[in-house]
């Protein structure tokens, strides 16, 4: 019902693809699996580790057409830029629906490895992990303080696709940029600017057992509110007034 209800109330003034962009750099790690199927094109899902400045990395699973791999592409530790897209789909497991998150990949290009003794100035002026988002705020924020008194809101943004989809995606605000959420309404339009971020959490179950899964989110670097312009009256309707 969500989709259907932003789908008719709001139209985006921008296409498809400045709602949603983004831009990685990082290594592949792990093997590629087989995702579908459509139309005899062929797709898979690896992993890219994405390193972040604390050290730690992000593991970030991206969809792939196989119209864009080479024989070794996927190598392991070969060092890619992919440019797409952050998406979204059901699951339906155990009678359950799962919110999947996705990087689909519209460009992959192949990076030479640079030397070790290269300007260290150099490298950090390069974006290795950065997405902008267009869409609508579809749940109230949840605002909160950790113990340390961090402050953080979750948000749930509804993004515009092509043939009539949108991408439900989950993202994070720390700060001001939290505060600032925690009064937004359902239905407000936003721009928001961040990087694709991994964590593990424990899943508990009923049966008193727990697995350990990771989530997917947007950490917010920059956000804005994105007025609406208000449509000019018609000459019949400035009459009737």
């Amino acid at each position: 019902m969500k989709d259907k209800k932003f789908k008719e109330e709001k139209e985006l003034d921008t296409s498809y693809l400045e709602n949603n962009y983004l831009t990685l750099v990082g290594k592949v790690t792990g093997e590629k699996k087989f995702s579908h199927e459509i139309y005899g094109e062929r797709f898979y899902i690896f992993n890219l580790s994405i390193p972040r400045l604390s050290g730690n990395a992000d593991i970030i699973p991206i969809t792939t057409s196989e119209r864009l791999l080479k024989e070794d592409t996927l190598t392991e530790g070969k060092k890619l830029l992919i440019k797409g897209q952050f998406r979204s789909y059901n699951s339906y497991e155990n009678e359950k629906n799962r919110l999947i998150l996705t990087v689909f990949a519209k460009d992959l290009q192949e990076i030479e490895e640079e030397p070790e003794e290269e300007n260290e100035m150099v490298r950090k002026d390069i974006i290795t992990n950065e997405v902008v988002l267009i869409g609508y705020i579809c749940k109230k924020p949840i605002y909160r303080q950790t113990p340390f008194g961090r402050e953080i809101a979750d948000i749930l943004l509804a993004v515009n696709r092509a043939y009539n989809k949108s991408d439900y995606i989950p993202c994070i605000a720390w700060g001001r940029n939290a505060r600032f959420c925690q009064n937004l309404e359902v239905g407000a339009q936003v721009k928001l600017v961040g990087r694709v971020q991994s964590r593990t959490y424990e899943k508990k179950h009923e049966d008193g057992t727990s697995e350990t899964r990771v989530a997917y989110e947007v950490s917010v670097g920059s956000l804005e509110v994105i007025e609406e312009k208000e449509e000019p009256k018609s000459e019949e309707n400035q009459e009737a007034v």
